[in-house]
């Protein structure tokens, strides 16, 4: 399929019209100028073709950090009926579960500002990254298992964080139907000795001030403060769930014949939900749903210590406390209006997260009223945004919004861009400390590689689908 044409709808949404064998629109929510930025990508062609799978509900959508992926572009959205439709691993992406975890403390910036370096420099040393990285907790075969199945409740269990964690953390931090059966070995083996490693690409660790606040209410709801210190944590699944989207791409390519699915692109290979093999897919993907979410709260827990030790304090002193844990690279079944009743559907978030709203039953008693806190990290230069979900997510995008700013620069064209700079340099004059396994990562992931957080959000933010709460600024970074 050729680049689709694009009709306006409005100031923020973009439509692909029904042709060839689309079964719905394609609705991309971007600006002009997000727009024009993409150039040759091909992520509007994806949103086209996603279009085309059998039991997709009401439109394919896009958020304004799309850009090409696997199959699915990053930044889509999609939701299935359950008796027709299906389950893709292209929908989910490789890091299945990566996801943002906020945290807020009592430290104010006058209580870091000269020991900013010192203690970046502590949190890189005790918190392992990088490609192959290890992590200090080994597991016995059954410890693995059994993490599997409960997700942040096992490292709660065992002393790493405590219940007040798992209250703010989506889903309560474990996705049922979980089915280590469904692992293969290589799998098991890849994730044995990894959780409490960061990772490498775009994972990080920050900390981060709150430098301004849009919404009071939700602000106070969500215990934020101008000058607040936070930390925000990017991280996933690591091999492990890297290895089980490879196994079942793999398994449904090799079956794809079988199906009687048309597919424009081979890249969105696919099961039925009610076949044997999308409910395999389905139950070993919330095994590393599930792993994810242990390491972000064994990921925590290390953060607080260093925390504590860096700087001398008491655990009430610091009183390091999650906001709220977010995952994006999910496919997940939730009950969402379509044409005014609620159906169960399974929802594809390929680098976007839940927005639903205030009052919603899935979300924590203290923030109900507000809505649900959704983190929009930018890159190691920009900060973060924390806004609220709202009712009009729930009615227009199945709940969702999106995960980041959206890369505009594949990696190796990061580093053409970068050559002869100093990031580490660059970063600095504007006062923040950052530290990476490798020169390369920060090449790749310097700020120019992604688009303008700022434009991103103000789509999110004009078009409803979230509020803006809260904007915080980059203070110290560390990355594979």
């Amino acid at each position: 399929m050729d680049k689709p044409p694009l009709r306006r709808l409005d100031e923020w949404r973009w439509e692909i019209a029904p042709a060839g064998a689309m079964r719905v629109p394609g609705i991309i929510y971007a600006s002009e100028k997000l727009l024009a930025g993409l150039g040759s990508d091909e992520a509007p062609r994806q949103v086209a073709n996603v279009a085309c799978l059998p039991g997709i509900v009401r439109a394919s959508l896009a958020m304004p950090d799309m850009h090409w992926g696997y199959g699915f572009p990053i930044g889509g959205v999609a939701a299935f009926d359950m008796d027709e439709g299906i389950v893709s691993p292209g929908g989910v992406g490789y890091d299945i579960n990566c996801g943002c975890r906020l945290m807020t403390t009592h430290l104010g910036l006058a209580e870091i500002r000269g020991r900013l370096p010192d203690l970046v420099t502590a949190l890189f040393q005790g918190i392992p990254s990088g490609v192959g990285s290890r992590g200090p907790l080994k597991l016995s075969g059954k410890e693995q298992l059994q993490l599997l199945r409960e997700g942040a409740a096992w490292m709660v269990r065992k002393g790493f964080g405590d219940a007040a964690d798992l209250e703010m953390t989506e889903d309560g931090g474990v996705m049922a139907g979980a089915d280590p059966e469904q692992v293969s070995d290589r799998a098991l083996a890849r994730g044995k000795d990894q959780l409490g490693t960061l990772g490498s690409g775009n994972h990080f660790l920050e900390i981060e001030a709150v430098d301004e606040i849009f919404d009071p209410t939700a602000a106070a709801a969500f215990g934020l403060e101008i000058g607040q210190i936070c930390v925000m944590i990017h991280s996933g699944s690591r091999g492990l769930g890297y290895q089980i989207c490879d196994d079942y791409l793999a398994r449904m390519v090799k079956h794809s014949d079988e199906t009687g699915i048309p597919l424009p692109d081979r890249q969105l290979a696919c099961a039925r939900l009610a076949s044997p093999r999308g409910k395999a897919y389905l139950s070993a993907m919330a095994c590393a749903a599930n792993y994810a979410w242990a390491n972000r709260q064994l990921l925590m827990h290390r953060t607080r210590e260093i925390f504590q030790k860096a700087l001398r304090m008491g655990p009430r002193e610091l009183s390091m406390r999650l906001l709220y844990d977010v995952c994006h690279n999910i496919a997940k079944v939730e009950t969402l209006p379509v044409n005014g009743r609620d159906v169960r559907l399974c929802v594809h978030r390929k680098g976007a997260t839940r927005a639903f709203g205030p009052g919603h039953a899935a979300l924590p008693a203290a923030y109900r009223k507000a809505g649900q806190p959704v983190l929009i990290p930018g890159d190691m230069g920009t900060g973060s945004y924390v806004l609220t979900g709202t009712k009009r997510a729930y009615q227009e995008t199945f709940g969702s919004a999106c995960h980041g700013a959206g890369r505009v620069m594949s990696r190796a064209q990061a580093v053409k861009a970068c050559r002869g700079r100093s990031i580490p340099r660059e970063l600095a004059e504007k006062g923040i400390v950052v530290m990476a396994s490798g020169r390369g990562t920060l090449l790749e992931e310097f700020p120019g590689a992604y688009k303008d957080l700022e434009a991103v959000v103000e789509v999110v933010h004009g078009a409803g689908i979230a509020k803006k709460a809260a904007r915080l600024r980059s203070l110290g970074c560390i990355k594979g």
